[in-house]
């Protein structure tokens, strides 16, 4: 590689670097100020506060940057080039003999760097801040006497404590264990229920339930179809008990969906959820790859400001056309791999189609 070479690569890597973060920061404070509007409705409810608002906010602020990437990397690949076009920088590169697929190469190389600083951000830095504030609102809303876990969570309960596998939509429980204290400190009673859910008079009822009762010399057992659990949980305070799937790493998703397996348990939603993550690259890859195809395909001979209004379409359409999916894929049974790369794949053909008589 001649050091010329060498010089165009690093001046385009710096210019689609600089648009990629410029994008990036817009897109950021966009979605943060909806989310703050978000947090302001669970202002009051138990201790939330409205510093705690912003707290949380700016706790998945890496998450988010994380969910942005490939959408900031189409964005600011179109803002960077386009801007170079209007300049006649590309034009004047390519009368240099300078191939166009060479200016795409150096443009793609830049985008290994994101896809691979990508996949590490949302491995090791957006999970645990994540949760973290995931943590400190359900204390904050729930009560301090609450500890979260990858599944489920625990809750002090009267004289018991309280675990819950699973909380779901509509006020609905799986695997809900409760140990009994005596005064002593002693498991008196075990209770374990495989459903529980929110009754019309808004106490708990546990379905099926198992009890255990520990006597002196015996330990007793019963059934009940209806086992009433009263002053547990709000409806409210239900909805902040459980992490949802984007919140966890790739390995913690990994392990979870192996254990729910195991156990016969639905583990779908974090199938996706892991899929769409470790495909984040290749999304991403796709959508620069069709941010080319805006400055050296069929319109290129379009202005800046028509190429972002473009491409900002084509982002929302496919960030839409991605959650449609993945949803569909939810109630249809179908593999979540399919339903993650099946968009990447189109935006990815659409381009290869528009260049394939430049590059």
């Amino acid at each position: 590689m001649s050091r010329r070479s060498r010089i165009l690569d690093r001046y385009l890597g710096v210019w689609t670097l600089k648009g990629f973060f410029l994008v990036l920061l817009l897109l950021l404070v966009l979605f943060s100020f909806f989310e703050l509007l978000v947090q302001v409705n669970d202002v009051g409810k138990g201790e939330y506060r409205l510093a705690d608002a912003f707290v949380y906010v700016a706790l998945t602020l890496p998450r988010r940057m994380g969910d942005l990437l490939p959408l900031a990397a189409l964005l600011g690949a179109i803002v960077a080039l386009g801007l170079l076009a209007d300049r006649r920088e590309l034009t004047a590169m390519q009368a240099a003999g300078i191939s166009p697929r060479r200016l795409a190469a150096a443009v793609l190389t830049t985008g290994l760097f994101l896809m691979a600083g990508g996949l590490a951000w949302s491995e090791f830095v957006a999970p645990p801040l994540d949760q973290q504030a995931r943590v400190l609102k359900t204390r904050a809303v729930a009560g301090p006497q609450v500890w979260l876990q990858k599944e489920g969570f625990w809750l002090r309960h009267e004289n018991a404590y309280v675990r819950v596998g699973r909380a779901g939509p509509g006020g609905r429980a799986t695997d809900v264990e409760r140990y009994e204290l005596d005064a002593s400190g002693r498991l008196a009673r075990f209770v374990y229920a495989p459903e529980a859910a929110i009754g019309p008079s808004g106490d708990w009822v546990l379905a099926r339930a198992r009890i255990k009762r520990f006597e002196e010399d015996a330990v007793v057992e019963e059934t009940r179809e209806i086992l009433p659990l009263e002053g547990f949980l709000a409806p409210n305070q239900l909805a902040v008990l459980e992490l949802p799937p984007d919140t966890l790493s790739l390995s913690d998703l990994w392990r979870l969906i192996r254990s729910l397996e195991a156990r016969r348990e639905n583990a779908k939603a974090y199938a996706l959820a892991f899929w769409q993550k470790l495909c984040q690259p290749v999304t991403t890859g796709a959508l620069m790859l069709l941010a080319l195809s805006f400055v050296f395909g069929p319109t290129r001979t379009r202005t800046a400001a028509q190429r972002i209004f473009a491409g900002m379409i084509v982002g929302i359409a496919f960030t839409l056309l991605s959650q449609i999916l993945g949803h569909i894929g939810l109630l249809t049974g179908w593999p979540p791999l399919w339903t993650t790369l099946a968009p990447a794949a189109l935006a990815g053909g659409a381009a290869l189609r528009l260049l394939r008589k430049v590059i």
